[in-house]
Order: C-alpha cells, then sequence, then structure tokens
C-alpha cells in the first residue's frame, strides 16, 4: 500500500478497469470495494493517493472522505482524495468539495484527464511533505539558536561584576538591563596603580551569540591595560590597540572610562571622539552627586558622596 493509489469503487468492474489503467500509466495500485474496506486498508498503511467512488453503498465516498479528514493522524487525514461521480453538475461538484475531496472526475472517465488530476494531487502533496520537512528543520533550527542564545546570555551576565566595589564614603550602584536577549554592552571596575577607581563601559558591535566573545575581549582588554599603564588616556589606547590586533576591521567597540579619586573626588573622563580613534581626556572638580550613563541608556554607576570633598 505504501506509496500507492488506493482505487475505491464497490462495482468490480469499473474498479479493476481504473487499476490496470493506472498500472499501464506507471502507478502502484490496490483496490477496496466499499468504503469500510477502504477505511480499513487507509488507517493499516495510508496511501499516497484515494480514488473514491462518491456513489457506494454503505458509507458513500462523502462518508469516507469525512471520516479520513477527521483523522487525528496526519498522514491520513491529508491523504489527497479525488472523487469520481456519475453526477455532472455545480451540485455535484460542490458535494464532492464539502465531503473533502481536494478534486474531481466525472463519469465516464477519461485516462488523460484522470492522469493529469492525479500528478497534480501527487505534486502537490509532495511539496507538501517538503515544506512539512523544512519547517521541522527550520524548527531544529530555532531550538539550536535558542540554546546557543541563552548561553551567550549566561557567558554575558557572568562577565559583569555581581558586586559593586566598596569605597569609604562613597555608595556605588549599578544596574544592566539588555533591550535584547543578548546585547553587546558591558561595563565592569578596575582598582588602578596609583590608588584610583577606573570604572569603564564598553559596547560591542552586533549582538547575539557573538555578543559576548567580543564583550570578553574588552574586559581582557581593560584589565591588560589597567595593569601595565598609569592614567586612563594610555589605557584606552592600550585597550584601542589590544582590541584592533586581535580582530582587526571586523568589529569594532565604543568605549569610555572614568578615574575616580574617591578621597578627593576627582575624576578624569576619557572617551573616543566622533568618527576618531583619538581619545581625550579631561579632568573635572568633585561632584557630591554624580550619574554615568551609556549612550545605550543603561545605567553604569552611580556615585553619591557622604562627605563634602575639601
Amino acid at each position: 500500500m505504501e506509496n500507492s493509489i488506493l482505487v475505491v469503487d464497490d462495482d468490480r468492474a469499473s474498479r479493476r478497469l481504473l487499476a490496470r489503467t493506472l498500472t499501464a500509466a506507471g502507478y502502484t495500485c490496490a483496490e477496496a470495494e466499499s468504503g469500510e474496506e477502504a477505511l480499513e486498508l487507509v488507517r493499516k498503511q495510508p496511501p499516497c493517493l484515494l480514488l473514491l467512488d462518491y456513489d457506494m453503498p454503505g458509507l458513500n465516498g462523502a462518508d469516507v472522505s469525512k471520516r479520513i479528514r477527521a483523522d487525528p493522524s496526519p498522514a491520513i487525514a491529508q491523504i489527497p482524495t479525488i472523487m469520481l461521480t456519475g453526477h455532472g453538475g455545480e451540485e455535484s461538484e460542490v458535494l464532492c468539495l464539502e465531503a473533502g475531496a481536494d478534486d474531481f472526475v466525472t463519469k465516464p472517465i477519461h485516462p488523460e484527464v484522470l492522469r493529469a488530476r492525479i500528478e497534480t494531487q501527487l505534486r502537490l502533496r509532495s511539496m507538501r511533505e517538503q515544506l512539512l520537512r523544512q519547517n521541522e528543520e527550520l524548527e531544529a533550527w530555532r531550538g539550536n539558536l535558542e540554546q546557543d542564545l541563552d548561553a551567550a546570555q549566561r557567558t554575558q551576565r557572568s562577565l559583569i561584576p555581581a558586586t559593586p566595589p566598596a569605597l569609604p564614603g562613597w555608595e556605588i550602584a549599578a544596574f544592566y538591563r539588555p533591550v535584547i536577549q543578548v546585547g553587546g554592552d558591558i561595563y565592569g571596575w578596575l582598582r588602578m596603580r596609583d590608588g584610583r577607581m577606573l570604572f569603564w563601559i564598553a559596547d560591542a558591535t552586533g549582538h547575539g551569540a557573538a555578543a559576548p566573545l567580543l564583550n570578553h575581549v574588552g574586559e581582557i582588554a581593560f584589565h591588560h591595560a589597567n595593569a601595565e599603564n598609569d592614567t586612563p588616556t594610555e589605557i584606552m589606547r592600550a585597550v584601542d590597540r589590544d582590541f584592533r590586533s586581535i580582530l582587526g576591521a571586523r568589529s569594532f567597540m565604543t568605549a569610555m572610562c572614568v578615574a575616580l579619586d574617591p578621597r578627593s573626588g576627582a575624576g578624569s573622563i576619557v572617551g573616543p571622539a566622533i568618527r576618531r580613534c583619538w581619545w581625550h581626556d579631561t579632568t573635572e572638580k568633585p561632584n557630591p552627586s554624580r550619574q554615568l550613563r551609556h549612550r545605550s541608556g543603561w545605567l553604569l554607576g552611580q556615585a553619591l558622596a557622604k562627605h563634602q570633598c575639601a
């Protein structure tokens, strides 16, 4: 029955003639003499197409077609069905289609017309099966992507410092909320060699699973640069050199940093000039209340002085 056409007709001569005609045309055929037998064969092994006589005693073609369409198994419910009817006219066509038939052929049957209708339905069946396979592959790909993004999100979260630094006389808080599942933003803080605190923030190009990798490169670059340089300007230049040497022009990262002296409250801010790779360094006067914000909209840190700086 697999990949065969099931011919259902209570008239033995008509059924055998159809089967011989289709076999001669290269099809594999099976036969059923009643609607009840057709349902039994279909549920045992679904055919690739059903030729169903409309007028039969017991379960007629409409009854069989409705039961097939109502079957919970898609392999059965979606069997292409061509109804064979001896009644011409629009009313007969409507009855066949309402019963769930995909097409119909009026008796007496012209072999060329029947073969054309069969080929059309088999081609549509093949297209449906191909679309189903593609949907399954797409769903599997989406599931793998979700797993990758989930792993990337956990990786990115692990790069964000969990506890703000404790500075005497200062209260520091940090808040991170990406707009999408995996963003390209990262921030952190480091103790400089002269005792100042370096607060840094960076935004890597792109999003998705690759973003945490770029963030990790930026984090390592800041750690290395801070360990080997004394000023925030030198640190940013070192970060820029390291990032370029690793990724070249394939990716980019925009970043800024603030070197804060907790005792005096003085801060030096270093950031990139617009559309250039120059760094500028400005020294600000102490401010008892200051917020540092990144252009992407998330808060790097908020420092509130608990005492007035002299």
